[in-house]
């Protein structure tokens, strides 16, 4: 299952999941963009597309029956974000209201959505990759909405991995990418030179693939270790 599949990162890894043989459950908000998503797929069979908004309890529950339908979930990836206010304002000015949402769909969504999916993937052994960010762990001024939310669920992945050590629990930090996403966040301004998500496509599919321990990577250290 990969959250927020209709585009950047979501939508290039769900692309190398259905090359490899994965059948794939992913959602998105937009559901023109997700119809989109599924006509890119030579097999479109090979994922159920859901629509809906992960804050809600009734779309996770959805996405939780689609998965056992398909057979069981082996992989979680928490991809779904919500960058905030663009361009970001600094926390002294932050509107409350909106940081709760970024909090909602950043950090309470993926706890809520691995709650409601721990039987399943507790049954196969599974695997969980919350997207991560260096903003969690870098003090960036205007980052502070998003950073902490996503600094949150650093820490909850952190805590998931040792209460459920029959699982492998991942946060991954993907680094600077050229999506629509990193786009609000520089209103305005090029941001071309950033790599594509394809570009980090290895490097998680090397969390996903091998035996690596819980914990949080950067794909930067990946790609050194697997030569990319």
């Amino acid at each position: 299952m990969v959250t927020g599949g209709s585009r950047g990162l979501g939508q290039a890894l769900t692309l190398s999941l259905v090359r490899r043989g994965w059948h794939v459950v992913i959602d998105a908000r937009d559901p023109v963009r997700l119809t989109e998503m599924v006509a890119q797929i030579e097999i479109p069979q090979s994922v159920t597309a859901v629509p809906g908004d992960v804050r809600d309890p009734r779309h996770r529950l959805q996405l939780a029956a689609e998965a056992a339908a398909a057979g069981g979930l082996d992989l979680l990836v928490n991809n779904a974000s919500m960058l905030g206010p663009s361009p970001q304002p600094q926390l002294a000015d932050y509107p409350l209201e909106v940081l709760e949402e970024v909090y909602a769909v950043n950090t309470l969504a993926p706890l809520a959505l691995f709650q409601v999916l721990l039987p399943q993937l507790a049954r196969r052994g599974g695997r969980v990759v919350n997207i991560s960010s260096d903003a969690a762990v870098e003090s960036y001024p205007g980052w502070g909405g998003y950073g902490s939310a996503k600094a949150a669920l650093d820490q909850l992945t952190a805590v998931l991995a040792v209460e459920h050590p029959q699982l492998r629990v991942y946060a991954f930090d993907p680094g600077d990418m050229a999506t629509d996403l990193h786009q609000l966040a520089f209103p305005g301004e090029d941001i071309s030179d950033r790599p594509a998500p394809e570009r980090v496509i290895p490097a998680l599919l090397a969390i996903v693939g091998s035996d690596l321990p819980s914990g949080r990577y950067r794909a930067a250290e990946l790609m050194v270790e697997t030569g990319r």
